[in-house]
Parts: structure tokens; C-alpha cells; sequence
């Protein structure tokens, strides 16, 4: 009892003193909540915040994988930004050769597409959108169109393309989904497509309507057609079919083959600027490019988004060969959403399919997690070494003021021991009351960090303020205990167990 009312009195006898101690650790705690709070949590919002440029896997048909391993023909997932080059056949987005205005060879199924949302990490996958990349004439004007017979595919083609003038040749097309909304058999249902995919695109007008005769087209591609948006463009392509069966690019039973064009007309509802190749190309509706190409419920290709984990040593070991991790580390890898992970877990339910994450995204969101992180830590630690040089001096000026009333204590009994551990109490006390309430703001401080920066709120988790309140309770110790054995002389051990 008399001890509390020493700390009570004292409270009041040097009130701004004490004041000014609270003052000191509330900052302290106020950065530190602040900073390790965001550091928690920067990850999912660095991940979220460098999602809106694109996607960070792609998944391709293994027989393409396969060629483009062996002969080093381009990384498929080089890019986030699709793979359609410009109408001059040139780079590519991707960073594919211009062999990439060929079109594809091997397909995936549209239908399948929507099985990456049945994954262990189907929440994670925040948008996807397949993709058909082909190549055609555009703003044709004349015949064109029909079969050319069997004389042989370079004359046919020769042809058909004398029958009708196009404006452009050999434009990249992509026919994929925009805002298409999926019925799951779990009964749920998801939006995917381009809409959330190009968020970065300038567009003038609007995206086209899934499962339409309506297009977008790049601000390249239109300047050299000269259309603008609500005209309509007429897209012509040869393609191969069986003289008896008429399959996709097949040979009859008579083993001739012919070359016929296919003429699609679609409406320009949106002219996008995408800062990229892309601009001199054409996007519409998947089911229009497929009849457009012949090729029905086909796609080449599909982007997508998700909120991943940055790589570490485990997700690199098993981005290498998932065989060689020991049954607790394929666990770990598996059921943490990196990259690697996702991109196996789709290769898992797509057949035929090969899922790589784009490694310069990945990259980048590692590097700049890891510059953040260390910024705010050292931040952190600093505010930390701050509050300390602040709290020593603030107890050597009040054991110095306070000298008459510690030979008094002493004049009556009390060891150096007991006046000392009096001391360290009252700082302790101030010092809750002020950590506390620097908890407080730095939740809110946090917050406000959360919506500036990232437009979203900070998750708060209970090791923050743990871990805060751990480095606070050691700075003040270590603190007073220094100002008590500069001013009285005192050994740390002698101040906590007495003398």
C-alpha cells in the first residue's frame, strides 16, 4: 500500500516530467504499431496492388511448352500483357520472335477453362481469361470468301486474297472473354475476363459483350484501318479444311486437301490504348475468333491473376522438380500460395496443359516486398533507440531533481535496492499508459497508411502489438536501468534483487 501511494506522488510531484515519458513511448509505439502492422501485411497488398498489371501465370498446351523449351523459341510467360504481335509480324509483347504471327497448333479446351476456380487455391485466383490468338485480314472489301479448291494452299490462298482487298494483313486477333460470368458446380458463380485483366488500358467507348459480333481495337490498328468507335470491320481468313470431312485444318478420305476464306464482320465498340503492342491489335469474343479460325471450343492460352506468396527457397526448390521435396516440405509448398504452387495445382485439373508463373512479375514482387519490409523494420528500430535515448535522459533529470527525497527514503531505511526498483516502477506504469495509447494510434495510423498507399485497409494482427509491446517493456528497462546506475551507481543486479 505505501508503496502505490509513493508512485501516486509522484505522479503528481513531477507530473510533466512523467508526461513527457508517456509522450515519448506513445510516439515510439504509435511508428512501431504502424510500421510492423503494414510490414504483416504488405505482402497480400504489394501482391493485390502489382496484380492490376496483368497476370502472373500463363498456361499454355504442353506440346507448345515442349517446342518452346527445346528450342528456345520464347518464354511463354515472359509477359503479362498477351502474346499478339504487330501487324508487321515483328516482336512481340511476350517477348517471342516474329515466328509468333504464325498461328497456334495446339489447343486447350474453352470449357475446361473454368476448372482453375475447382484449384486448393481457388480464392486466390482473383480473374483469368482465355485466349485465342490467330492472325487475319482486316477492313476487306470484295468477294474473298468460299472454297479455292484443291490445287494446292499457297495458290488458294494466293487467290482468295486477289478476290478482296484488305486494308491490313496478317492482324493479330484474340479471341477471348471480357466480363463472362461462370456457373460453378459448387454453386457458386465468378466473373472472369479482360475487364479486370487490362485495367491499365485507356479505352475510348466499351468493352465488347461476351458471346458478340463486337470487337475492340488498338489505337495503332485503327489509325491505319480509320475507324472509329460504332463502325463495323470486316475480318477475312484463310484456313485449311479436309475436301471430304471438313475438319479443323484435317485431310479427306481422299487425302487431298484445300484452303477456304472465312469471313467475319464485327462492330468496334471501344478503341483501347494499351502502351504496348497490343495496340495493333484486335480483341473480340471468343466464340467469334473460334468461328472466324474453325476452330470451335479452342483457346491457346490462358491468363491468370493471383494473389501469390513470394517465391523463397522452398518454392524455388519445387518450381524445379515438385519430386525432390521431402513429404513436409511438399506439404508447406503445397499449401502456400506461391507462383509455383497454383501453377501446378492448374496443371492438375486442366489435361494437356502447362502453367508457368511470369517470372518478372514474380521477381519484382519479391524484390519490392523485401525493400519495403526492410525500409519499415528499420524505421521501426529506429523510433525504438529514439524512445530509449529519450526515456534514459527524462529518468537521469528526474532522479537528479529528485535527490532530497531519495536520501530522505534512505534516511529512514530504504536500501538502494528498494528506491531504485520504486523508480523503474513508476516508469513502468507511465510507460503502459502510454504504449497503449500508442497502440491505439498506431492502428489508426496504420489505416490511414493502408487506404492512402494501397486503397484498402491494414489487417491488424495480435503479434503486432505482442511483439511491440515486448521491444517497448525492453527499450524502458534497459533504459532505466542505465540512468539508475549512471546516477546512483547501482549494478542491474543489485537494482532487481536489492542490496
Amino acid at each position: 500500500m505505501f508503496f502505490l501511494k509513493m508512485i501516486s506522488r509522484s505522479f503528481s510531484r513531477q507530473f510533466k516530467r512523467r508526461l513527457l515519458i508517456a509522450v515519448t513511448v506513445c510516439l515510439s509505439a504509435t511508428v512501431s504499431v504502424a510500421m510492423l502492422g503494414v510490414v504483416f501485411d504488405v505482402g497480400d497488398k504489394l501482391n493485390a496492388e502489382l496484380s492490376t498489371y496483368g497476370s502472373n501465370i500463363v498456361v499454355h498446351p504442353k506440346s507448345d511448352a515442349v517446342v518452346s523449351d527445346l528450342y528456345n523459341t520464347g518464354d511463354s510467360a515472359g509477359s503479362a500483357s498477351g502474346s499478339s504481335s504487330g501487324s508487321d509480324g515483328g516482336s512481340t509483347s511476350d517477348g517471342s520472335a516474329a515466328a509468333d504471327s504464325a498461328d497456334p497448333t495446339a489447343f486447350l479446351k474453352e470449357s475446361d477453362a473454368q476448372k482453375i476456380k475447382t484449384i486448393f487455391w481457388a480464392f486466390n485466383i482473383t480473374n483469368f481469361a482465355p485466349e485465342l490468338n490467330i492472325h487475319a485480314d482486316a477492313g476487306c472489301v470484295g468477294s474473298g470468301a468460299g472454297s479455292a479448291g484443291s490445287a494446292g494452299t499457297a495458290g488458294a490462298s494466293g487467290a482468295a486474297a486477289s478476290a478482296a482487298k484488305c486494308k491490313a494483313t496478317n492482324v493479330p486477333i484474340v479471341g477471348t472473354w471480357f466480363a463472362k460470368t461462370l456457373h460453378m458446380d459448387s454453386g457458386e458463380s465468378t466473373v472472369a475476363g479482360m475487364n479486370g485483366m487490362r485495367s491499365w488500358w485507356k479505352i475510348n467507348g466499351t468493352w465488347p459483350k461476351d458471346d458478340s459480333e463486337q470487337a475492340m481495337v488498338g489505337s495503332a490498328l485503327a489509325a491505319k484501318l480509320g475507324v472509329n468507335v460504332g463502325d463495323s470491320v470486316t475480318l477475312d481468313k484463310t484456313i485449311a479444311v479436309g475436301a471430304d470431312d471438313n475438319t479443323n485444318g484435317g485431310t479427306g478420305k481422299t487425302g487431298k486437301s484445300s484452303t477456304e476464306r472465312n469471313r467475319v464482320k464485327v462492330k468496334i465498340v471501344g478503341i483501347f490504348d494499351s502502351g504496348d503492342s497490343d495496340n495493333s491489335a484486335i480483341y473480340m469474343p471468343s466464340i467469334a475468333a473460334q468461328t472466324l479460325a474453325n476452330l470451335p471450343n479452342s483457346i491457346d492460352k490462358i491468363e491468370v491473376k493471383a494473389l501469390t506468396t513470394p517465391d523463397n527457397d522452398l518454392a524455388r526448390k519445387a518450381s524445379k522438380n515438385p519430386n525432390a521435396l521431402t513429404q513436409d516440405e511438399w506439404e508447406t509448398w503445397y499449401c502456400t500460395a506461391y507462383p509455383s504452387s497454383i501453377a501446378y495445382q492448374i496443371e492438375e485439373v486442366l489435361p494437356g496443359a502447362v502453367a508457368k508463373q511470369v517470372r518478372q512479375v514474380a521477381a519484382l514482387q519479391g524484390d519490392v516486398l523485401n525493400k519495403t519490409q526492410a525500409v519499415m523494420v528499420l524505421m521501426t528500430v529506429l523510433s525504438l533507440v529514439a524512445a530509449a535515448i529519450a526515456v534514459a535522459n527524462l529518468m537521469a533529470a528526474s532522479i537528479g531533481e529528485r535527490g532530497s527525497e531519495l536520501a530522505l527514503l534512505k534516511a529512514i531505511g530504504a536500501t538502494d535496492g528498494a528506491v531504485s526498483r520504486l523508480m523503474l516502477a513508476e516508469t513502468a506504469v507511465i510507460s503502459l499508459v502510454g504504449a497503449i495509447a500508442g497502440a491505439l494510434l498506431g492502428s489508426g495510423v496504420a489505416q490511414i497508411v493502408g487506404h492512402v498507399v494501397f486503397g484498402s485497409g491494414i489487417t491488424m494482427r495480435p503479434m503486432v502489438f505482442v511483439l511491440v509491446f515486448v521491444l517497448l517493456a525492453v527499450t524502458v528497462l534497459v533504459a532505466s536501468l542505465s540512468s539508475i546506475r549512471a546516477i546512483l551507481g547501482l549494478r542491474p543486479a543489485e537494482v532487481l534483487h536489492g542490496r
